[in-house]
């Protein structure tokens, strides 16, 4: 018969820290991976988007120092 969650949890807590914190990031990431690969095909068409807005000169960019500065700004 197979292991019960309960049951999977209690072996689960005998791994070594190192190898408890790997099966959760990997029971996680088999959650989320529907979600992930939507996202990831939502990320790729916005790059996009932003990369022709900025091709066609319809927005310009900001300095990366002004940005951190700005931030380091609101940081404080």
């Amino acid at each position: 018969m197979p292991d019960t969650a309960e049951e999977l949890a209690q072996r689960a807590k005998q791994l070594s820290p190192d190898e408890r914190e790997w099966l959760v990031d990997a029971l996680l990431e088999s959650l989320n991976a529907p979600a992930t690969a939507e996202l990831d095909g939502a990320w790729a068409a916005e790059i996009e988007r932003r990369l022709a807005a900025y091709d066609r000169g319809d927005v310009t960019a900001i300095p990366v120092e002004e940005v951190f500065a700005k931030a380091r700004a609101i940081a404080k």
